[in-house]
């Protein structure tokens, strides 16, 4: 006997984006990251989802444009700016195997001292340093000009966030102390958290997020500039390592159900970037255990089925 088959994926062209978003309403678990102020005071029934076509147009829904800060889902585009100001010398600074623990855990590299990946926060504060510019300031000048280049349009900080994940950012600093003792980081451990946290503070939208996901996808070339803006090989390797890594512990369950590369935020964002140049992101603030947004997992899950974006096909 012949199985039925598989309802063909809908078009994303025409995807009912505000359904989806209907569709996640009722999900109300998780809590909001309280690590700072502004990400305490976020609104919990914020939900936002956006999809960025190949062809430089976004399918929007209610609340697409509310901004919040990148946090995590920064850190893809600070590991492909590395790769790009290092000649791919950034490699040999940085693992690519995931780990099995927390984003923050104080751990690095058996034998060699690095990072163990640039998804987590030891990797990121290595690799927001490896970025061209003459101390912290250009770096910072230098990663603010990369994110535009990859969101196609300027971006604001939030100076308050900046200073905050500055301030209370002791882990941050310890795994950067540990990477200075290591002799794996050469800035300073104080300028390396000043930097990343600046990263961090950089805000989006899920629009915006979803144009620099699709950007990733299409083999660095933002789709609604034109513009390339990191090498096709870049784009592969930063793609690669977000799909084993981008969402820490839980990866492997991650790319079994959805089967799309992503990177988390503590802030409520998901970035995805699926085959065929399709960006697409979801903020909604509330996290499961892993940090990441529950209803930004169940859309993601959804969106992957509906459109038939699983790597791995089925």
């Amino acid at each position: 006997m012949t199985p039925p088959a598989s309802p063909s994926p809908a078009d994303p062209s025409r995807y009912d984006v505000e359904a989806l978003r209907t569709r996640l309403r009722p999900h109300r678990d998780g809590r909001v990251d309280d690590s700072i102020p502004a990400l305490a005071a976020a609104d919990p029934d914020l939900c936002a989802i956006a999809l960025a076509l190949p062809d430089g147009s976004v399918r929007g829904s209610a609340e697409a444009g509310v901004r919040v800060s990148v946090q995590s889902a920064v850190k893809p585009f600070l590991f492909a700016l590395a790769l790009l100001d290092t000649d791919g010398g950034a490699l040999e600074r940085v693992g690519i195997e995931p780990t099995g623990e927390s984003f923050d855990a104080i751990t690095l590299e058996t034998g060699t001292g690095r990072p163990p990946n640039p998804m987590v926060n030891a990797g990121a504060l290595l690799t927001a340093s490896l970025v061209d510019g003459t101390g912290p300031e250009g770096r910072m000048q230098r990663i603010a000009a990369g994110l535009a280049a990859f969101a196609g349009r300027e971006l604001d900080v939030d100076d308050e966030v900046a200073h905050d994940e500055h301030l209370r950012g002791d882990r941050n600093h310890a795994l950067a102390h540990l990477l200075r003792a290591e002799g794996v980081l050469d800035a300073s451990a104080d300028d390396a958290v000043a930097v990343y946290a600046r990263a961090c503070a950089t805000l989006v939208d899920a629009e915006t997020l979803a144009i620099m996901g699709a950007t990733l996808a299409g083999g660095g070339v933002n789709p609604r500039t034109g513009d390339r803006v990191i090498p096709a090989r870049v784009a592969r390797d930063v793609v690669s390592v977000m799909a084993t890594c981008g969402m820490y512990d839980g990866s492997g369950r991650w790319m079994r159900a959805v089967g799309v590369p992503a990177k988390s935020s503590v802030s409520g964002g998901i970035v995805l970037a699926a085959r065929g140049g399709l960006g697409a992101a979801i903020i909604s603030p509330p996290l499961d255990a892993q940090g990441t947004s529950v209803r930004g997992h169940v859309a993601s899950e959804l969106l992957s089925e509906d459109l038939g974006l699983h790597a791995f096909g089925g």
